[in-house]
């Protein structure tokens, strides 16, 4: 329909406004639309309790999925906790199961309010390594802090050290007195050969991390291909224009491309440790990464610099997805 059920241009302020749903509603809105996204779905979201409230008394079915979901499961991973209370006391059941065996209560037991559902007797909690993974999601989140990356890309890579970075890429250890300066001037002619050739590399528990904090040099298949022989790496290209661009390369052979590391939402054919890890990173590419790779970063100065080494790889095509 073209009104998309009385919810057309709907923007997502106004999912927060109680009057204008209440006048939408009043003309003849159905709360039960589909044709997009479910409204309650959309409020739960990115609206307010009182919303969230409002259609989920109108609703046929508080538990109806979309995409898998119902909206608590929704409410619950965008971290909305008052409109998740809103709908756990309309009916909606926290401990259904959905998404790899996954229920809203269960991942909320993976947030920083693990109380917000009471759980049934018998209710399966968290096993012993996926607690680990929230506590390593914690610990990383806050070391690596709050930085800008725009622009930047890297690649996150298990089990090597910056020397066997080095090797692996037959690059050449470049000497300056003065990293930062060296990097600033790059931002002139960031795409110049010499700039995109010139990457860092910092070794990090778990692995090392090769960065470019000026354009995408550090995450392009040629290199990630290079790095990830007999191992995993996670490349990323914080695209100014785009938004984050990453990749999963095993063993030199592109698992998954054009990803978006962080992005907050599982798919429907994710494995349960793919939907904890998207849970407890959203919003956080970086991080995301590391831990996709198993990195265990201290700070973020594997990222922002200065690195343990500045290296020059040598010219080749870097673009090639294949050997």
């Amino acid at each position: 329909m073209a009104d998309e059920g009385g919810w057309s241009r709907m923007g997502l302020r106004s999912w927060s406004d109680l009057a204008e749903v209440r006048a939408r509603l009043a003309a003849g809105a159905d709360p039960n639309a589909h044709q997009r996204r479910r409204p309650l779905h959309e409020a739960a979201e990115w609206g307010s309790a009182d919303v969230v409230a409002e259609l989920a008394g109108l609703v046929n079915d508080v538990d109806v999925e979309h995409d898998g979901r119902t909206a608590l499961w929704v409410a619950v991973q965008a971290g909305k906790s008052d409109n998740a209370r809103a709908l756990a006391a309309a009916g909606a059941n926290p401990w259904r199961s959905m998404m790899a065996g996954w229920s809203p209560g269960r991942l909320s037991l993976a947030s920083r309010i693990p109380g917000l559902f009471a759980a049934p007797p018998g209710t399966q909690g968290l096993s012993q390594s996926e607690s680990a993974a929230v506590a390593e999601a914690h610990r990383l989140i806050g070391a690596l802090g709050d930085f800008h990356y725009e622009g930047f890309s890297w690649s996150c890579v298990a089990g090597i050290d910056a020397a066997e970075a080095v090797r692996r890429l037959e690059a050449t250890i470049v000497e300056y007195d003065d990293p930062e300066s060296m990097a600033e001037a790059f931002e002139f002619d960031p795409l110049s050969e010499d700039a995109l050739l010139t990457v860092g590399v910092t070794d990090v528990p778990g692995g090392c991390v090769v960065s470019q904090p000026w354009a995408y040099g550090a995450s392009t298949p040629g290199v990630a291909r290079r790095l990830s022989t007999s191992t995993v790496c996670y490349a990323t290209y914080a695209n100014p224009k785009s938004g984050n661009q990453g990749s999963i390369v095993r063993d030199g052979v592109i698992a998954g491309w054009d990803l978006n590391p962080g992005g907050g939402w599982s798919a429907a054919d994710d494995s349960a440790e793919d939907i904890l890890r998207t849970y407890l990173y959203r919003h956080k590419a970086v991080a995301y990464c590391c831990a996709y790779a198993g990195l265990k970063p201290t700070d973020a100065r594997p990222f922002i610099g200065p690195p343990d080494l500045w290296l020059q790889l040598p010219v080749r095509d870097y673009w090639a997805h294949s050997s």
